[in-house]
Parts: structure tokens; sequence; C-alpha cells
């Protein structure tokens, strides 16, 4: 494994396993967060997800679970990443999946981009004046 510029290529499990340190360690100002769906996952498969609503939006006040799943090709492939509580963006389908052509992040996937900077996105997404006003499906409603 080695990169273009010959550089060694950190594997898969190596950089979940920081990216699962990071998560526990509670890196960012709070509006996120993340870890393992199942602590004795030791494939790093199956995780979760949390967002905080962003203030004056119609996400305000709301906390949103998502599954990701970091699959074998992780990270030179993106995650599959989708809602368990309902949301109204344009980006997330009626079954609560995360289009990956629709998330910029998630369309021009780079090794570099982790779990945090997906759901840094998706908050970041939430503020867009298509998606911070659009009505939302009761508080508490799940796929």
């Amino acid at each position: 494994m080695a990169t273009s510029t010959g550089g060694a290529v950190m594997p898969r499990s190596f950089r979940l396993l920081e990216e699962l340190e990071a998560g526990q360690k509670g890196v960012g100002d709070g509006t996120i967060s993340w870890g393992l769906e199942n602590e004795d996952d030791i494939d790093l498969r199956a995780w979760t997800g949390m967002i905080i609503g962003p203030p004056r939006t119609s996400f305000e006040n709301r906390m949103y679970s998502l599954r990701i799943e970091a699959g074998n090709n992780y990270p030179e492939q993106p995650p599959v990443v989708r809602f368990i509580n309902r949301i109204n963006m344009n980006c997330v389908s009626s079954t609560g999946a995360v289009d990956i052509r629709a998330v910029p992040i998630l369309s021009r996937w780079s090794r570099e981009y982790t779990i945090k900077s997906v759901l840094q996105e998706l908050r970041r997404l939430m503020l867009l004046k298509d998606n911070m006003k659009l009505s939302q499906p009761p508080e508490g409603s799940t796929y």
C-alpha cells in the first residue's frame, strides 16, 4: 500500500481506531459526536453519529441520530450514512439514506476525510437556505 508520492498509507483499522479515539475524547464544539454502534465490533464497521440541529433553523433544539457504515474499502471510499430520526433535507431520501451525490464531501470523497468531517458537512448543509426553513417531521419520529 503506497500513495502516489511513495508514502505509506495507514491501514483501515488503524485509521478507524484513530477516529474512534477522537470521538471518545469529544473533539470539537459538542454539536456532533460519533462512536461505534457496538463496542465489540472488531471490524469497526457499524458506527453511530449524532448532530445537534443548528440554532435559528427548523432543526434547532433537535438531536439527530445517524447510522454510519465504514465498509471494507473505507477510507478509500466514503461511508454509507443514514439518518435514524426522520428529517427533511435535500440530501436525504424518504428512507433516511444520505444521497452521496448531494453531499459535496461524499461526492468528492478523499481518504483524508473522516466520519467527523461527514457529520460536520451534514450540519453545515442544515444551514443552507434550501434546508434551514424546511418543515420537519414530528420530533422523535424515526425511519
